[in-house]
């Protein structure tokens, strides 16, 4: 039976799910309910109806709770540009009030309002003093009254910088990348930006990520060092860390202490899978809890039942308040099937999928499979690379599945969720290396398994999936790839590196031992441009007009070679996407063209 695409495109989304300090009400963004994503709001414990408390004609992003519990920090941008503006919305009466310009021509990182109600504080590439964009971002104390801007930290580097202030208001800590590109540390500021101090650093290519305890005096943080990542805590008032789990044998993701409680939450990911488990604050012994594969708590609402999110691939995500003890789901908050006219019955699974690479690497992926004939076989390539693709509902992959396409998601050497051991694997050779062929060795499996068939695969994906299906398309033989739709995709490395957002660069120097002008033959060999002679599959370039992240000047420039090679090939631009095409009209419009590309290739 082939799903109805409207239907599917109507299954809301859920995203950046968020509880009060006090842990009664509870906040989320619901995509594919409007023409944009809106944020709701209901009490925790589900006692009544969600409802809408934003309206705007952009995405709107959820940013933070003030301390009052009533008001909480949301932003949108304009069609994809990622310059966003913030404001305050008050939960009970819906009023929204601007806290930043409209239109900056800046990024702004973070969003808290000051428990007083005085200040906003984030970090913004823009240095107020001179009037101009800068590629660092500095942290700044934003005076809501007198609309005065106090930089309260200059870090010395360009990087993605998080920040979160404390719940008394008194301090920041923020991310800095000012060793090395690899690496992240944790600095604290005070609200009058008279101390500025690092206080997390494991070494230059380390990474830590960190959260607040609820007392406002301890962070809860993870940090990757010998191939692991460990789980501590540090308090700012003596200095002094305690490890809560040291073990190399575990992947440990995140550790915070929810609202509502003083236990700690730890979520490891085993083989693509999520794991979850309480820790006693004071002993750090672990409480394991039933099989949380797909259920992930988020805060207690009610003794031995915590909100939690429930997902996997024939369950759309959504909220639930789930028994601890029993392992039960006791009632479905934001059921998604009340607001569709199909069941789970009418979904195809997500199969784990396993397969050797070229050096006899395990690689892990996911298989949804036609029941009956297919038309060929599409591989939906994850972006990142930097996360993974696990069992959660993909209404992009049903959709293929409906229209008679396998559809194989493969987690690449570089994916999240096996260890940091596998995922630091991808930078021994850098972005264009042994990650593709990881892909192409999973593509000969499923042809020697009798899954797919020689020149009846495709490709498509976005961001790095996007890179990917570029590769795939300039490098791979025609029998394992005859058809890619790159979506929002690097095309040349090195035009991408100089045009894309200057926070983000660092990850590109990170992932490829340096920037081009330190690794240039890496970033020729790399880039797909430079292989457009050997396209002879079709091919159909997918782009958000608005990208400020992998930006429509790599498409400019492949046009460029692909007509200097009289090489065939189809566009479509959205002029109202950044990166990554998210509007439901415009995902109507994508996901038919490409199955209707893809088939019109494989007959």
């Amino acid at each position: 039976m082939e799903l109805n695409l409207d239907n599917l495109l109507k299954t809301p989304k859920i995203g950046n799910v968020s509880t009060s300090p006090d842990a009664k009400w509870v906040v989320w963004n619901w995509v594919n309910l409007a023409p944009v994503r809106d944020l709701y709001f209901s009490p925790s414990d589900g006692s009544a109806p969600a409802k809408k408390i934003t309206d705007f004609k952009q995405h709107t992003r959820f940013r933070s709770w003030f301390t009052d519990n009533k008001h909480v920090v949301v932003s949108h941008d304009y069609d994809g540009d990622e310059r966003a503006r913030l404001y305050l919305v008050n939960t009970e009466t819906l009023e929204t009030k601007p806290l930043t310009p409209e239109h900056p021509n800046y990024y702004i990182h973070g969003g808290q309002v000051t428990p007083d109600g005085k200040f906003l504080v984030y970090a913004a590439n823009y240095d107020f003093g001179e009037q101009k964009e800068t590629e660092i971002a500095f942290i700044y104390k934003h005076n809501l009254e007198t609309d005065e801007r106090i930089a309260l930290a200059k870090p010395q580097k360009p990087g993605y910088t998080d920040v979160e202030m404390n719940y008394t208001g008194i301090y920041i800590f923020y991310t800095r990348n000012d060793i090395n590109p690899a690496g992240v540390q944790i600095w604290l500021v005070d609200i009058d930006g008279k101390k500025d101090k690092e206080i997390l650093n494991f070494g230059p290519t380390s990474k830590v990520w960190a959260s607040w305890h609820n007392n406002g005096k301890d962070i809860l943080f993870t940090t990757e060092e010998n191939k692991f990542r460990r789980a501590g805590i540090y308090n700012i008032e003596t200095d002094q860390i305690k490890w809560i789990v040291d073990d190399p044998k575990r992947n440990i993701t995140s550790i915070v202490n929810p609202y509502g409680t003083d236990l700690f939450k730890i979520t490891e990911i085993e083989d693509a899978q999520y794991k979850t488990l309480f820790v006693n604050p004071i002993s750090f012994k672990e409480t394991a809890l039933p099989k949380t594969r797909t259920i992930l708590p988020i805060t207690p609402v009610l003794e031995d039942t915590w909100l939690s999110r429930y997902f996997n691939s024939k369950q759309p995500d959504t909220l639930v308040l789930w028994n601890t003890n029993s392992g039960q789901v006791i009632k479905n908050i934001t059921d998604v099937f009340k607001h569709v006219p199909y069941s789970q019955e009418d979904l195809a699974k997500a199969e784990p999928y396993y397969w050797q690479s070229v050096d006899g690497l395990k690689i892990q992926g996911w298989l949804y499979k036609v029941q009956g004939k297919t038309r060929g076989t599409i591989v939906s390539v994850h972006g990142g690379p930097t996360s993974h693709s696990d069992d959660s509902f993909d209404r992009e992959i049903q959709y293929y599945v409906s229209r008679g396409f396998n559809v194989f998601d493969p987690n690449y050497r570089g994916s999240t969720g096996f260890g940091l051991e596998f995922q630091e694997l991808i930078k021994k050779d850098s972005w264009g290396g042994k990650e593709q062929l990881d892909i192409l060795e999973g593509i000969k499996a499923l042809i020697k398994d009798g899954i797919a068939e020689p020149f009846k695969v495709a490709m498509t994906g976005t961001s790095y999936g996007g890179y990917s299906s570029w590769y795939a398309i300039t490098h791979f033989p025609l029998e394992y790839i005859s058809v890619a739709a790159p979506i929002c995709g690097m095309t040349d490395l090195v035009v991408d590196y100089n045009t894309t957002r200057p926070d983000l660069r660092v990850y590109g120097e990170e992932m490829m031992g340096g920037s081009p002008t330190q690794v240039p033959e890496i970033y020729k060999e790399r880039s797909p441009i430079n292989f457009i002679e050997n396209i002879k599959g079709k091919l159909l370039i997918v782009q958000g007009a608005r990208d400020p992240n992998v930006t429509p000047e790599n498409v400019k420039a492949v046009e460029e070679k692909l007509k200097e090679y009289d090489i065939p090939y189809e566009k479509l631009i959205f002029d109202d996407e950044g990166h990554g095409i998210s509007k439901p009209k415009n995902q109507k419009v994508l996901y038919q063209r490409i199955a209707d590309f893809f088939e019109a290739t494989f007959k």
